[in-house]
């Protein structure tokens, strides 16, 4: 009985229960690994083309010298820290790795937060996502024409100058100036001053030149010809002494020269103001005598002072945050659509409770809102960061070529460098090796946070 029933025990022993033994499940294993290596293997071999052949010939080609002939060894990475260029760039992305994903996922947490409590939300929503749909070259353009140093184009400098011209009236009349024949001197600090002191009841005669007639002020009539014979006031003219076609007498009000309209003259008296007028449309004024007889008529240096046209937006010190500017419009709207739907998800019971035990509303904000949107607020925050290290688009398009090396970074640098007449592969793939390594630690932060949300 002994002897049949061991050899059933040993068979027993050999199996898993479903008839299967040991090495059939290892080669059940194995046969399961090489069908899923089957699947997996275009898409290796697609990305060790793609990805990791690049890589390795990019770090390889970082050691060469310009021809790719002679090692050199880092001599290419030592060149991205003394060469002026490449440090500005280098300088130029921490900026941008600061400074643009923190301002654009501040203002999209702001937006979303306030567009909870309006009824119109949806919309505005819909408006500030809208430059989303826009490409980096288009919007480029866009800001090229925003940020143009003339006026009468550019859009930021026309609310500007609004602004400015609001509290700070323009000059009327910026490059008039009086010819040395005229009866009109330099006072110092862009003002004028008649030469000889004047007399009531004799003529002023104020001309200069200078100003376009194109650029005279609306509402300028022909000059009158001065009448001072009134010996209760100091009256004359203050006119353009220039005629369109030439011709014309120095110091005489032609019929075809215009009065200079809203010129401000004042008397001056041992040096004190003691009577001021401001010249008519056909450019007359008067004085009273018992103030201006004998004083000297000076032109004010209000009357020429150059008209302000605007910030230098695409100058060497604001091109970088003007261009910050413009990836914020873009990406606003972005961090404003995630952190909205991670918003929609935090517990409403939690807000009212807060509310319920004397908070305030910034309190709420800051103390639950906030916190409770942190992973969401994390992935913003990394995925803008990965995004600004490799901005190109917009630098290259935006900067005019005066404030290119002002405002470049490492992407544009890395073209620049690989490109044209000039070309040095060898420093262009340091940079692209510059670029990975910057990159690398961003994305395994963000991996790790990704595995701790599974986890949980």
């Amino acid at each position: 009985m002994s002897s049949t029933t061991a050899p059933r025990a040993r068979s027993t022993a050999g199996t898993d229960g479903t008839g299967k033994n040991g090495a059939g499940k290892r080669r059940e294993g194995r046969r399961s690994r090489i069908v899923a290596a089957g699947f997996l293997l275009p898409a290796l071999l697609l990305l060790g083309a793609l990805v990791v052949y690049p890589i390795g010939y990019s770090v390889q080609r970082s050691l060469f010298d310009r021809s790719g002939s002679s090692f050199v060894g880092l001599d290419n990475y030592l060149a991205l820290f003394t060469d002026d260029s490449l440090r500005t760039a280098v300088r130029n992305n921490l900026v941008w790795l600061v400074a643009a994903p923190a301002v654009a996922t501040a203002l999209g947490l702001v937006f979303a937060v306030l567009t909870e409590r309006v009824r119109w939300g949806t919309a505005f929503k819909l408006v500030v996502f809208m430059p989303m749909a826009i490409s980096m070259l288009a919007a480029g353009i866009i800001f090229r024409l925003v940020y143009e140093q003339d006026p009468d184009r550019g859009v930021a400098n026309a609310v500007w100058v609004g602004v400015h011209d609001t509290f700070a009236e323009s000059s009327v009349f910026p490059k008039a100036r009086p010819l040395p024949v005229h009866p009109l001197e330099a006072a110092g600090d862009g003002a004028f001053v008649t030469k000889e002191p004047v007399q009531a009841g004799q003529p002023v005669r104020l001309p200069l030149v200078g100003v376009a007639p194109a650029q005279m002020p609306e509402g300028a009539r022909p000059a009158a010809p001065p009448a001072g014979t009134d010996p209760g006031t100091v009256a004359g003219t203050a006119w353009l002494d220039f005629t369109r076609g030439g011709g014309g007498r120095p110091n005489e009000v032609d019929p075809a020269e215009r009065g200079l309209a809203g010129l401000r003259i004042e008397a001056v008296r041992d040096g004190k103001v003691v009577a001021t007028a401001t010249a008519a449309a056909d450019g007359t004024f008067a004085l009273p005598a018992d103030r201006a007889d004998g004083a000297l008529l000076r032109l004010p240096a209000s009357n020429f002072r150059e008209q302000y046209d605007g910030v230098e937006w695409l100058g060497p010190s604001l091109v970088t945050p003007a261009i910050i500017g413009a990836y914020v419009w873009m990406w606003a709207g972005f961090a404003m659509v995630l952190i909205g739907a991670g918003l929609a998800a935090v517990p409403r019971e939690l807000l009212e409770a807060a509310r319920v035990d004397g908070a305030n509303e910034w309190q709420v904000f800051r103390r639950i809102t906030v916190p409770l949107l942190a992973p969401v607020l994390a992935v913003v925050l990394v995925t803008l960061m990965i995004n600004v290290l490799k901005i190109f688009d917009l630098v290259f398009v935006i900067a005019p070529g005066s404030a290119q090396d002002d405002a470049n970074v490492l992407a544009l640098q890395l073209y620049r460098s690989s490109f044209g007449t000039d070309a040095d592969l060898g420093v262009g793939s340091a940079i692209a090796v510059l670029l990975l390594l910057l990159v690398l630690p961003v994305m395994v932060l963000n991996i790790r946070r990704m595995r701790r949300e599974a986890r949980r």
